[in-house]
């Protein structure tokens, strides 16, 4: 019935998911369309909470609407292309081959891509989404060299399941937002709540049990999507195949070339990335490290191991070219986050679904809730900033230990991602597929994967 389900979907997903861009305008419509219905905004007024709050003539910088992700735009370009260009260094490919020709059957290769990607994203959300995604290439790859029949769209798909698990891990929007007690000033002002420990979120029986059932229940129902007809398995795309390795390189001609070669130069270059990030985490903690850690850590990492500036930057210029749907795609979500925050259309949707909830019903409403506005607002902290007041003030109203409150928000956030192809750019474009041939096994794992979330909603 399982892969019944998933072959389904991905047929559904062929014929009638359209490419990333095209789903993104046509949620721009739709938002609009909603704002239009639900705020008694006029379409005007609408587009200008979609293009940026406007001060007379003069868009205000900074504020919502379709350049705020501009930074958060360049930090993904960056994640992309650092962590594309550690993982093709030398010491890089050994190790990841190496785990990549673990898996002897299709079933474990997807698996082990899974429970890989997953706990990366424990750990980092900006971690998971690309080893993840690296882990899918490189296994498909090895799968391939071996003669391991595979299906490389499936391998795909477990390397983006980390996404689903990671607002409950060490790098969660909702929980790491509500620990002191200026973040509660700031959520909820005069409310003279206490700041909500991690005790109660993230190390909570709640958080811990349901991740280690989703990092069980995830990939055994990724190898239960396997097809099992011989002639339906897909393998990597031609350009997907790994290259040989580049010819040695001629004697440098002269000084400027020698310093474009100099290992020194990209050792000490890498060397200071990594010492200040050294630094940096030790002030601010591990578990609060962001994508911009993350980045300096591929950073210097990726100067250290290429061994010259040339070849690191020939490394990024090979990779830059699939952020492409990132550059495109970014402001039209913005976009779309911007018109339902101004034009309070979040906040309806949010109230609606809390004004149904009672004490038993709040979380697993909460968790509905939360993934419904994520198709939307495909940012945690976004979502959180206008979804989470709503919350908070609810869950303390009907005495909804506020803990769970936060992981019910948490994990309808991370839910949906697998049908919300935001997060799968940097995936799509390393793994060289489009997103219609690994959303229908994502979808699939997102329906089968609700009741366990329900489920551990309404136990603990």
């Amino acid at each position: 019935m399982i892969q019944a389900l998933g072959q389904a979907l991905t047929r559904l997903s062929t014929r009638w998911v359209p490419d990333p861009f095209a789903l993104a305008i046509l949620l721009t419509l739709l938002t609009l369309a909603l704002a239009w219905g639900l705020t008694g905004h006029d379409p005007l007024t609408l587009l200008g909470h979609w293009g940026g709050r406007l001060d007379g003539d003069r868009l205000l910088p900074g504020e919502q609407g379709f350049w705020k992700l501009l930074a958060f735009g360049m930090q993904m370009c960056l994640i992309l292309v650092t962590g594309f260009a550690l993982a093709s260094t030398r010491a890089a490919r050994v190790a990841t081959r190496w785990l990549a020709d673990r898996p002897q059957t299709g079933r474990q290769a997807v698996a082990m891509t899974a429970v890989i990607a997953m706990l990366a994203a424990l750990v980092n959300w900006g971690l998971g989404l690309i080893v993840g995604a690296l882990m899918a290439r490189d296994v498909g790859r090895s799968c391939q060299r071996r003669g391991v029949p595979v299906h490389y769209p499936l391998v795909a798909a477990a390397g983006y399941t980390g996404l689903m698990v990671w607002h409950g891990g060490l790098s969660g929007t909702g929980p790491f937002k509500v620990t002191q007690a200026k973040d509660i000033a700031e959520l909820l002002p005069g409310s003279g709540l206490d700041p909500i420990p991690l005790t109660d979120t993230v190390l909570s029986s709640l958080n811990l049990g349901l991740n280690a059932a989703l990092l069980i229940w995830v990939p055994l129902l990724l190898t239960r999507l396997v097809p099992k007809a011989p002639e339906a398995l897909e393998a990597l795309p031609e350009a997907m195949l790994e290259v040989d390795a580049p010819p040695a390189e001629a004697p440098p001609a002269g000084p400027a070339e020698r310093l474009e070669r100099a290992p020194w130069l990209a050792w000490l270059a890498g060397g200071l990335v990594l010492v200040y990030l050294g630094r940096y985490l030790a002030r601010i903690g591990l578990a609060q490290a962001d994508v911009n850690a993350i980045n300096l850590l591929f950073l210097g990492l990726g100067l250290i191991l290429h061994g010259s500036p040339r070849a690191y930057g020939d490394a990024i210029a090979q990779a830059a070219s699939g952020c492409a749907g990132i550059i495109l795609q970014f402001p039209f979500y913005a976009g779309i986050m911007g018109l339902m925050k101004l034009s309070g259309l979040l906040m309806v949707m949010a109230e609606a679904f809390t004004r149904l909830a009672g004490e038993h019903s709040f979380a697993p409403l909460t968790f509905l809730s939360a993934g419904l506005v994520n198709l939307f607002v495909p940012s945690g902290g976004g979502q959180w900033g206008v979804q989470g007041p709503v919350i908070m003030e609810s869950a303390q109203q009907l005495g909804v230990p506020l803990g769970k409150a936060v992981l019910a928000f948490a994990y309808g956030d991370g839910w949906t991602n697998m049908l919300q192809p935001f997060w799968a750019l940097p995936l799509l474009a390393i793994t060289g597929l489009r997103a219609r041939a690994i959303v229908g096994y994502t979808a699939a794992v997102m329906l089968l994967s609700a009741p366990v979330y329900l489920a551990a909603l309404w136990v603990f």
